[in-house]
């Protein structure tokens, strides 16, 4: 997989891309990252990507054209270009799977006040990671980077990837490690015990109590699922 990061801030990266997960994939030759400097598409001296908007307000707003040449300089027949905006659809571990399929992602990190309107034309969708703001799209593209490495094939043990949070709409059971007693605090007898069949059982259902006790939309969530799946069943059947 081949990932474009489109920023004004491409010193922000350093540290990112070389934390364990990204540069082992690196090395490994699963994963290909490029830091684009729009800066270096702005024309004059002072590469201004910046410009007060049209019919007043307040900040500035990302120029259209140092983003879109940028943007047509690193685009391919395979790319898939994404737009980091909180006006952007919602993003979850389920996007992380279907963002994992692509052969080559495009991030592209507003920043200032907005961007230009007529870049969102050029683009394949807006993703926001939440109902918050900040100040630009790095921090953004750096989460939605690192969740969809973690499932490309051979990043990580499937084991690992299978049973996490948000898998099967249900967060992941408490996990414990030695000593099997803390000053009274001890382990579940069930995990000691070697039975694989009850420490899965288990495992599933503190999964669910948790899953309850945190995010009953979760739960909620994956009823539907089981009810829509019982009647296309049904439908199938007839």
């Amino acid at each position: 997989m081949k990932i474009t990061i489109l920023t004004i801030c491409p010193e922000q990266f350093n540290d990112f891309l070389n934390t364990p997960l990204i540069s082992r994939n690196s090395e490994k030759g699963l994963l290909e990252i490029e830091i684009c400097d729009i800066r270096d598409y702005a024309p004059g001296s002072f590469r201004k990507v910046d410009d007060s908007p049209y019919g007043g307000g307040a900040g500035m707003i990302m120029r259209c054209q140092p983003v879109l040449d940028a943007l047509a300089d690193k685009r391919t027949a395979d790319s898939y270009v994404i737009v980091l905006s909180p006006q952007g659809r919602r993003y979850d571990q389920k996007e992380a799977h279907r963002l994992s399929q692509m052969k080559h992602l495009i991030f592209i990190c507003g920043h200032y006040e907005g961007m230009d309107a007529r870049i969102y034309d050029h683009v394949d969708e807006l993703i926001s990671i939440g109902d918050y703001i900040l100040c630009g799209g790095e921090m953004p593209a750096m989460i939605i980077t690192e969740s969809v490495m973690r499932l490309v094939d051979g990043s990580m043990k499937k084991e690992s990837v299978l049973e996490e949070s948000f898998e099967e709409d249900l967060l992941e059971y408490p996990q414990y490690t030695r000593p099997a007693d803390y000053k009274g605090q001890k382990v579940p007898e069930v995990l000691l015990s070697g039975d694989h069949e009850a420490i899965r059982k288990w495992r599933h259902e503190e999964a669910v109590k948790l899953t309850e006790k945190m995010r009953p939309d979760l739960l909620e969530k994956k009823r539907r699922k089981n009810v829509q799946t019982v009647k296309q069943n049904k439908t199938g059947a007839q």
